[in-house]
């Protein structure tokens, strides 16, 4: 079958609402009516002579065939984008990608995997933001991000990267901890806290140390910061699984007594949930998926 031009409005509204699964996100994406994409979407099926998508009440889903066309289409469609980039000049910005992140976990999990990147993919260039706030992912703004959380945001895509535990450390100098042997002794010592939604009332609840008078005496926003206090002895941290392992390995710190709790919410990579992510972020992402992550 010869694929005729009169047949791109058509495949460009089915890969946006395959993508979307949903013919008003598609519609919003193209500048359409929901109709128009319906229409493109019923005249694509009566070319083919198949069903692209069953529609129910709640919106509509893919066929099998419409698996398969969607993951033609998209690749399709992702290769004329990376095409049109490069005729356009832009072949920096073809090769880049933008990633927002927290500063603890690119300072201590992410950048000594970095370099295993670097490696196989020496072409792409990375770029960082850390700051706190949650950035917006605008037109120019990054192609995706790593957050903390419980997997769901408005908008964005969502995929696990991995869980965490908490527990107990300390710095070897701290004044105090020779005399800490069980998990009710770490509230004696000085306490510090970040601005995570899981703390130390919850340790020591899970540790089931009841009635405790806890001193949490630094209170820091960053988890790097509150590490670094604990490393400098001044009291403990309840830290993150992910994020302390380079302070354990050269004896900064060292694990207290006590269970490792939990985490509520684990590590996820997200990108626009309107927008295919482009060949260079998607290959970061496939590759972060892909690295071990003890």
């Amino acid at each position: 079958m010869v694929l005729r031009p009169d047949w791109l409005p058509a495949l460009s509204a089915f890969e946006s609402a395959a993508r979307h699964q949903n013919f008003a996100h598609a519609a919003e994406e193209l500048n359409l009516t929901a109709s128009a994409v319906s229409h493109h979407v019923r005249k694509l099926e009566s070319r083919l002579g198949v069903v692209l998508f069953q529609r129910h009440a709640r919106g509509v889903t893919l066929t099998a065939e419409g698996r398969r066309l969607a993951d033609a289409s998209g690749s399709a469609l992702a290769d004329m984008e990376g095409a049109l980039r490069t005729l356009r000049g832009d072949r920096d910005e073809e090769h880049r990608v933008r990633i927002t992140t927290l500063h603890s976990l690119t300072y201590t999990w992410l950048m000594p995997r970095l370099p295993d990147f670097a490696a196989k993919h020496p072409g792409i260039r990375l770029s960082f933001d850390t700051e706190s706030a949650l950035t917006r992912f605008d037109e120019g703004g990054p192609d995706l991000g790593i957050r903390h959380g419980p997997g769901h945001w408005p908008g964005l895509a969502s995929h696990r990267l991995m869980d965490e535990t908490l527990f107990p450390v300390a710095s070897p100098r701290m004044v105090g901890f020779d005399a800490i042997e069980v998990a009710a002794d770490i509230a004696r010592v000085p306490l510090i806290i970040d601005h995570a939604r899981q703390g130390w009332h919850d340790w020591f609840r899970f540790a089931d140390v009841h009635g405790a008078n806890l001193d949490e005496r630094y209170s820091f926003s960053d988890t790097t910061d509150a590490l670094i206090a604990a490393a400098n002895g001044l009291g403990a941290a309840l830290a993150r699984e992910r994020v302390v392992v380079p302070y354990l390995a050269d004896g900064r710190l060292v694990a207290l007594p006590g269970p490792r709790l939990p985490a509520r919410w684990s590590y996820h990579i997200v990108w626009p949930a309107h927008r295919r992510l482009r060949p260079a972020a998607q290959v970061f992402v496939d590759w972060l998926l892909s690295v071990p992550i003890d």
